[in-house]
């Protein structure tokens, strides 16, 4: 598998680009839960008569900026739409399920940390709202990045987690995702469909992640 070198619009990316906005709202969350500590602080110092209370408060305090502090940085470990699109692997997708809000995307994934050996074959699920230009049919396929997730102590050799992130969400250009399209290898392509009929299987995993 290989990395699918191409021009992000960032403006578009932060439109249509699902995992941006999930980043967003985790940074949102920090800073909203972080005022609310803080504010709570203020007010116990503020309302509450006890020699306990600036301890109490400044507890309250530091915890309310350390929550903000980590919603912030994880959302800038995540990085701008073009880090994400250069640094993930170009999969194959497919939509598995068609839902009246949403659908589901499968994608074939290589589960190895290490991508220089034999690929451990794996596919994935995301549910997605729209994808720019993707009819919403089951089987249509859609080029994505394998966007890694985290691993386990006890099995640091392999991704417990994996997110298909459609390469139509960085780019408005129809042929750039067509050229995307056409650079996956057609055995994956035919990995991927023969795996279709697993998306029970894969939703019974807990991070939607199954090995074949």
């Amino acid at each position: 598998m290989k990395i699918f070198k191409f021009q992000v619009d960032e403006t578009f990316a932060h439109k249509n680009n699902e995992l941006l906005r999930d980043s967003s709202r985790l940074r949102n969350s920090g800073l909203v839960m972080g005022l609310l500590f803080i504010a709570g602080a203020v007010a116990l110092y503020l309302t509450v008569d006890a020699a306990w209370r600036i301890t109490v408060g400044l507890v309250v305090l530091f915890f309310g900026i350390f929550v903000a502090i980590v919603g912030v940085l994880a959302s800038r470990k995540v990085g701008t739409a073009q880090d994400l699109y250069d640094k993930y692997p170009l999969a194959p997708a497919v939509v598995a399920e068609v839902n009246e809000r949403d659908m589901v995307l499968m994608a074939l994934v290589n589960t190895n940390v290490d991508p220089t050996i034999e690929p451990r074959w794996g596919v994935c699920l995301r549910t997605v709202t729209s994808i720019p230009g993707v009819k919403r049919t089951v089987g249509t396929k859609i080029p994505v990045a394998a966007v890694s997730g985290h691993r386990n102590s006890s099995d640091s050799q392999h991704w417990q987690q994996v997110t298909p992130m459609p390469i139509a969400w960085g780019t408005p250009d129809a042929e750039t995702v067509s050229i995307a399209r056409k650079s996956i290898p057609q055995d994956e392509w035919a990995r991927l469909e023969r795996a279709r009929k697993r998306l029970s299987d894969v939703k019974a995993t807990r991070y939607d992640l199954l090995v074949l």
